[in-house]
């Protein structure tokens, strides 16, 4: 784990119940600023939010944190979680509150999305994966949460070979990584300094994620307990929260 960002410790302490929904931290690796934030399936309520219940997308932070306190929640995290049309509607698989709301997309494709492999991060009860999207299409596991996205950085613990060390393509990006047993989901940003294959190198060894999806370059944006927001005033689609 790394250290705690000193003043969100304090907040987190004052704050937090006796279960942390998600802990954030501020780690810079190989000099790239990064937040990473740490979600434990097995004790928290992380789900995917896309359309409220006028119908309407949600699209940005305020309207999940305004759905969650209608239920009698209180958010203490959320991220962009996957690639959209211009319209907000997810590219690939979608799935909230076990209802399939866009389909899978097995073929290859333009863009980061269709560079293949790329995967799904799923949400089942007790765990959470990124299985591969042609693995998850035999499998067709029964999910709580699904959204798919592309590519990945990892896979099985080896990084996507399509990136270079030496690449000059810089920009923020976003993604999640999660552990062997599903009990751990790190959530990760990263400054525009890095480039691609830093980022993967960064799930596979820091938080020690052996398998991680790449949600995002273009709209990276993340909302935690403390009151830092990554929004920039774009409109998002998926979003996933705690």
């Amino acid at each position: 784990m790394w250290r705690m960002h000193g003043l969100l410790a304090g907040l987190l302490a004052a704050t937090a119940p006796p279960v942390q929904a998600a802990i954030c931290t501020e780690p810079a690796w190989e000099g790239v600023p990064m937040v990473a934030c740490e979600v434990d399936p097995t004790l928290t309520d992380l789900r995917l939010f896309h359309t409220g219940p006028d119908g309407k997308i949600l699209g940005r932070f305020c309207r999940v944190e305004d759905m969650a306190r209608a239920e009698g929640k209180s958010p203490a995290f959320a991220m962009n979680a996957g690639m959209s049309r211009q319209d907000h509607a997810p590219v690939g698989l979608y799935t909230e509150n076990r209802q399939e709301i866009a389909p899978l997309i097995t073929h290859r494709g333009s863009g980061n999305f269709g560079l293949l492999p790329n995967g799904v991060f799923r949400v089942r009860k007790g765990r959470a994966d990124v299985p591969e999207t042609k693995h998850f299409a035999i499998i067709r596991p029964d999910c709580t949460s699904a959204s798919q996205s592309g590519l990945l950085p990892v896979i099985d613990g080896t990084l996507h070979p399509r990136f270079l060390e030496g690449s000059t393509s810089v920009y923020t990006r976003n993604g999640v990584g999660t552990s062997h047993d599903g009990t751990r989901a790190v959530f990760v940003i990263a400054d525009e300094q890095g480039n691609f294959h830093r980022f993967e190198r960064f799930f596979r060894d820091a938080p020690e994620t052996p398998n991680a999806l790449y949600f995002d370059g273009s709209i990276s944006n993340l909302r935690w307990l403390a009151g830092r927001c990554r929004d920039f005033g774009l409109s998002m689609g998926p979003i996933m929260g705690v």
